[in-house]
């Protein structure tokens, strides 16, 4: 033990148990690329280079952003894993690509080993949803720079697809159908303007406030964790024509739907269409902010957006069904400069 170190404000320690803790929730995520375990100064993955005639990589990073200080205030840290999985393995997916290996990087002001387990905890239930392998990561305690009781969480990603399978919207015609996938919630962005909204920083104790409308308290609704949609994006891409993605983050429908398309197509949004979930309206409300504003902002309900030839669309919205999907045809693309009309 260095006492020395330690008496500087960084317990070694306790960093070896964090890592004890975590390895049953690692080991859990390990699919048959890993060849190196928890511990080694890289991680290890083959790819199965027989799956891909020409192998491209693709890689996605983001961290969770504010909606951490929510996960402080109510000292619930299980499931903020999911949310940093799922930014960036619903990145990788919009390339058409599998996702296959995940880090993650854990900074805190205090090494709580039960703390830490329980973070890695939700990213390797995250990894398990997306079918990707946690083969790394890495916590660092850092005394005088993060709160004793605060933390940041970041995670950088990797997938692959065949070039002649990549997805990029140069195919998307006028006429296509735009299929909406029923998001959680807030998913992991936006929680800046939340928080304002809710004056979270100034009274806690509204989180525990409970919201007829949400069937909870704002807190849970606040924390609950971004829906991973690989799997059922992948099980579309291998049945269906899927010719353009965009997964809603912050900035909302404006900015990331006309990321998919090229530049003399829009897309048309009917939003009749689909349900805008119940936090979002108490969000308007409570804010008394536009629906521009929202639109603008959050996903609204809908997390992941995609276009299908419209003779495929029908089928498509029952197979996401199957999989227990809520889905919806909210639009098609049209002619005209890039960009979204909502209707």
């Amino acid at each position: 033990m260095n006492e020395s170190y330690k008496a500087a404000g960084v317990d070694v320690e306790a960093g070896y148990e964090a890592v004890r803790l975590m390895k049953e929730h690692v080991g859990k995520t390990f699919t048959s690329g890993v060849l190196s375990g928890i511990g080694g100064f890289g991680g290890l993955f083959e790819i199965d280079t027989a799956k891909y005639k020409n192998l491209v990589l693709v890689s996605g990073t983001d961290g969770v952003g504010t909606k951490l200080k929510i996960a402080f205030l109510m000292d619930k840290h299980d499931t903020i894993g999911q949310d940093c999985v799922a930014m960036c393995v619903n990145d990788i997916v919009c390339s058409g690509a599998e996702p296959l290996i995940f880090l993650d990087y854990v900074a805190v002001g205090k090494n709580k080993p039960e703390r830490v387990a329980e973070i890695v905890r939700g990213v390797a239930d995250g990894c398990v949803l997306a079918g990707c392998s946690l083969v790394g990561g890495e916590t660092a305690e850092m005394p005088g720079f993060y709160a004793v009781d605060e933390y940041d969480l970041a995670g950088f990603a990797v997938g692959a697809v065949d070039k002649s399978k990549i997805i990029d919207g140069t195919r998307l015609a006028a006429g296509d159908a735009l299929i909406g996938i029923a998001s959680s919630g807030i998913h992991s962005n936006g929680y800046s303007l939340v928080r304002k909204v809710f004056c979270i920083n100034e009274n806690r104790n509204n989180l525990t406030r409970h919201i007829d409308s949400l069937g909870c308290t704002l807190g849970e609704a606040l924390l609950t964790p971004t829906k991973i949609f690989v799997k059922p994006m992948l099980s579309i891409i291998e049945r269906f024509d899927v010719k353009a993605i965009s997964h809603i983050t912050g900035g909302g429908f404006y900015e990331n739907i006309p990321r998919m398309l090229p530049r003399n197509l829009r897309a048309k949004i009917d939003k009749s269409a689909f349900d805008v979930l119940p936090i979002f309206d108490v969000i308007a409300k409570e804010g008394n902010i536009s629906e521009q504003d929202m639109f603008g902002t959050f996903n609204m309900g809908i997390g992941m957006i995609f276009a299908v030839p419209q003779s495929e669309a029908a089928g498509v919205v029952k197979h996401l069904a199957d999989l227990g999907e809520k889905a919806y045809i909210i639009g098609e693309a049209v002619s005209g400069d890039n960009g979204v009309d909502l209707c």
